[in-house]
């Protein structure tokens, strides 16, 4: 059967319509509406002042409200203690392959009968990275591969010494290069989609998928070992950084959790939080991410333009989009609240920046 060319395109346009559809409500409003004399009765000291709650407010307190006492984070979020004294510890995933964490950041490094890779220096720890590979070998680093540019992942790099091969993607290559910070050097060795790195007996597959966290992010995968290393995208345990992670391709971000999931590895490290990931929480994430974002689409679908929004501020259409998108995120809140809090370590901490962030790309991406 040939598609139907309507529906496609229809499909296609459902984010331009859905913003169509919202600027000429505003504009509806904006033209049927009148400062009034109400504009003139509120005071200077009453403007901009926090009016009642919306209704059905969420009990997870908003971004800018200071928060009583954050949710409990739960065991299985967790993570073996970090001895005071040293400030990491290392873990073994398999055949000379090492994780490095103070059970915020995560590095990993690969020991093979010459030398030692290391896949990110995260400026928290690493100045102590050379003495944990120390613990388990005294062959030099002659290798560092880049998961993406960003500093608290990188940033290290430059305190391991030596003269090493530095490995990236070329995005990240051209960002670092414009950056012309002494902390993060440009990789010497760049790629495109793939490459292999073969030393001695080891391997590592480097790859490439597209813009996601940032462009240049890639996967890191330990064939042998059946450990993958991704970083900024999936959080065992938690619920994932602000704005899902600040990621500046959303579809992108969706895409490669998707992606992941094809991957036989049995052991990720995520470059954050406590703990090794497993299969069960990359399929956790995706279906919170799945729930977020049909929660966001309901709410968007359901929320109106205007509604209890006084008088006097329906011609600032500033305050009309802040309203209804705040309305937004109440809804989006409240629904994923119930099922998400007790689940994810830091429900609270970030739900509203998740809520936020989809509804906006819901909106215009």
């Amino acid at each position: 059967m040939r598609p139907n060319r309507a529906i496609l395109a229809t499909e296609a346009d459902r984010p331009r319509v859905r913003k169509s559809v919202f600027l000429l409500a505003l504009m509806s409003i904006l033209s049927a509406s009148t400062i009034g004399s109400a504009h003139a009765q509120i005071g200077a000291s009453g403007q901009g002042a926090a009016g009642a709650p919306y209704p059905d407010m969420p009990r997870v307190a908003p971004i800018g409200v200071r928060t009583g006492k954050y949710m409990d984070v739960p065991d299985s979020a967790k993570g073996p203690a970090i001895d005071p004294a040293k400030g990491y510890r290392i873990q073994k995933l398999g055949d000379g392959l090492f994780m490095i964490t103070d059970n915020v950041y995560q590095s990993m490094f690969l020991v093979y009968e010459d030398g030692v890779v290391v896949v990110d220096a995260p400026p928290s720890f690493a100045q102590r990275i050379p003495r944990a590979i120390a613990e388990v070998t005294h062959n030099p680093i002659t290798h560092v591969i880049y998961s993406h540019s960003h500093i608290d992942h990188i940033g290290g790099s430059r305190g391991l010494g030596g003269q090493s091969v530095i490995i990236a993607q070329e995005e990240t290559k051209a960002q670092l290069v414009r950056a012309k910070d002494p902390n993060r050097p440009p990789p010497t060795v760049s790629f495109s989609d793939r490459y292999t790195l073969k030393v001695g007996s080891q391997v590592l597959e480097l790859s490439y998928y597209g813009n996601n966290h940032e462009p240049g992010n890639i996967l890191i995968y330990a064939p042998a070992q059946k450990v993958l290393m991704v970083v900024d995208i999936v959080f065992p345990g938690w619920m994932p950084w602000r704005r899902l992670a600040l990621a500046q391709d959303m579809a992108g971000y969706f895409d490669l959790v998707e992606r992941i999931m094809q991957i036989p590895f049995e052991t990720l490290v995520a470059g954050h939080v406590a703990r090794v990931g497993t299969r069960a929480d990359v399929h956790l994430q995706n279906e919170f991410m799945n729930d977020l974002k049909a929660a966001a689409g309901e709410a968007l679908r359901t929320t109106k333009i205007g509604e209890g929004l006084g008088q006097q501020d329906l011609t600032n259409p500033w305050a009309v989009f802040d309203n209804y998108i705040d309305r937004v995120c109440v809804q989006c809140v409240n629904r994923l609240t119930a099922r998400w809090s007790t689940k994810l370590a830091g429900f609270d901490v970030f739900v509203w920046d998740q809520c936020y962030a989809m509804e906006q790309s819901l909106r215009i991406d």
